[in-house]
């Protein structure tokens, strides 16, 4: 039997990191807003654990997004396949990431996909050329995690 599993990545501010990697993906930013409510009514959250992030409630300090093919939990916004999930910590990135994300183009698509990676807020770090296998870009997304463009 194969697991389920999510990519879980640490944030500064969870609910715009994951609008950066939603919009570079094409991925759809979970929305808890129905869960969140429930909790609040119930007593279970305080108003505390909860921000509004454009016009959604959401969990303080958390956001997720999901492959917009796949299944999920209608109340929840659960995705139940590809999912990344944004959670803030206290401390800052202090070294290269042991784990990145590869984000590939449409053949011949490079250039476009790079140009429109920088368009969301991410940066080129260097270009790296392997002669007749072709070229990609290491990238940073906006808090400055690495990742690849190919």
């Amino acid at each position: 039997m194969t697991l389920s599993w999510k990519l879980v990545i640490d944030s500064t501010n969870a609910p715009d990191l994951a609008d950066f990697w939603a919009a570079a993906l094409e991925y759809e930013v979970e929305d808890p807003g129905a869960l969140v409510e429930q909790l609040l009514a119930a007593g279970h959250i305080g108003e505390e654990a909860v921000v509004e992030h454009r016009g959604r409630k959401n969990f303080r300090g958390y956001a997720a997004i999901r492959h917009p093919e796949d299944p999920f939990d209608e109340t929840s916004g659960v995705g139940h396949g590809r999912r990344m999930l944004f959670q803030d910590v206290p401390e800052g990135k202090v070294g290269k990431n042991r784990l990145h994300i590869d984000v590939h183009s449409e053949p011949g698509g490079l250039d476009e996909l790079v140009a429109r990676l920088q368009d969301l807020g991410a940066t080129r770090v260097r270009e790296v050329d392997q002669g007749p296998a072709g070229h990609w870009w290491i990238m940073r997304d906006p808090e400055g995690n690495e990742f690849c463009a190919a």
